[in-house]
Parts: structure tokens; C-alpha cells; sequence
């Protein structure tokens, strides 16, 4: 990913193109529409779990978001959206490299958490996905507060998969439309998009 990444900045700082949005545009703009729709608060703290080119904290910044924090393993993609967020003026969105596996005990007390494709590329880790599929959602309990909101959208996993990966400690809050497709006579979505919230306990 950090060659991904370090093609990307470098096309961006020649010729200020931002790269790959995961999942397309559309895709962040179901993120911010049920933003808005469930009215959360604009000083809600908010994680972009692998934020790669930090497109999705650019709209928030730009919704009024004010308390944001984009998080990526990768220096480059922390690089990049460093580049795009400073082109685009805005200074109230928080950037770390940091691997959400491993995180520092600071990173807490998230109101909302969204996922776009790292627990896909997590899961593809040929070393023990499993184990790190199960890091994950610790690591996901432990940032996120108690009643607290996690925004995933998955192209590896069905809904149901996905609500069996995030049983534990979280239930599932909406499902979020995405675009359906039509094969030998069978429908289905090519994406899950899912909404959980933290339970209590």
C-alpha cells in the first residue's frame, strides 16, 4: 500500500489530482447523508479507520465537522492527505499513522468510526486474517464509546458475514442502500454498507 500511496502523492503533488476514492464518490456521499439524516453533532469526534487520501475528511471538514481524526499505517497516505487537506484550507482534522491493530491507549472516545475497505484488506492478510479480523474489532471496541456508531462498507463481505464478524459488543443499526447488480438471473449488492452501534456494555 505505501507504493500506492507514494505514487499517489507524488501525481498529486505534480499535478494536484487526489487519487482513488475507495468505492467512488457515491460512496462517501451515503456516509455523509446519514451523517446528517441522524444529525450528528459537528463536534461529535470521528475516526476515518485507514483514511488512504483523507477525501472522506475533506467533506467532513467541509459539513462543519470540526473534531475529526484520520488514522492510516501508511506514512505516504498520512503524507498525501496531509497535502490535500492543507491545499484545500482546512485545519480542524487531526492526521496519524498509526495501525489500528496497534493502537495507542490516547486514541479513544470516538462517537463515530468509519470503515472504507481496511477491514476488507485486513482480512485479506494471508498471515493469520482470522487473528486480525478479531484485533480488529477489539481494537474498534476499545476506540469507540459506549453507544457510539461504526460506519462500515465492505466489497469482500455480505451483510450477513458482516454482522457475524461484529457480533460481539455491537448491533446492527441500519443497513445503508448501495447499488444493486444482476447476474444469470440472480440480484444482489456488490457492496455491503452497514451501520452498528457500540452496546452499552
Amino acid at each position: 500500500w505505501d507504493a500506492v500511496y507514494e505514487r499517489e502523492l507524488h501525481t498529486f503533488q505534480e499535478y494536484g489530482d487526489t487519487g482513488e476514492i475507495w468505492f467512488g464518490e457515491e460512496s462517501v456521499n451515503r456516509l455523509l447523508r446519514w451523517m446528517q439524516k441522524h444529525k450528528i453533532s459537528l463536534d461529535a469526534a470521528v475516526l476515518d479507520i485507514g483514511t488512504g487520501n483523507g477525501v472522506l475528511l475533506v467533506e467532513l471538514a467541509k459539513l462543519g465537522f470540526s473534531n475529526i481524526t484520520g488514522i492510516d499505517y501508511s506514512p505516504s497516505a498520512i503524507q498525501l492527505s496531509g497535502s490535500i487537506i492543507e491545499k484545500e484550507g482546512l485545519s480542524n482534522v487531526t492526521l496519524k499513522v498509526e495501525d489500528f491493530l496497534n493502537l495507542p491507549t490516547e486514541l479513544s472516545g470516538f462517537h463515530v468510526c468509519i470503515d472504507k475497505g481496511t477491514f476488507d484488506a485486513i482480512s485479506l492478510n494471508p498471515d493469520n486474517a482470522v487473528e486480525k479480523r478479531k484485533q480488529y474489532v477489539n481494537s474498534l471496541s476499545r476506540v469507540l464509546k459506549a453507544n457510539g456508531f461504526f460506519l462500515i462498507t465492505s466489497c469482500n463481505w455480505t451483510k450477513e458475514e458482516l454482522l457475524n464478524e461484529f457480533c460481539e459488543g455491537f448491533e446492527l443499526f441500519e443497513v445503508l442502500p448501495t447499488p444493486k447488480f444482476s447476474f444469470g438471473g440472480r440480484s444482489g449488492n456488490s457492496v455491503a454498507a452497514l451501520v452498528f452501534q457500540k452496546t452499552k456494555h
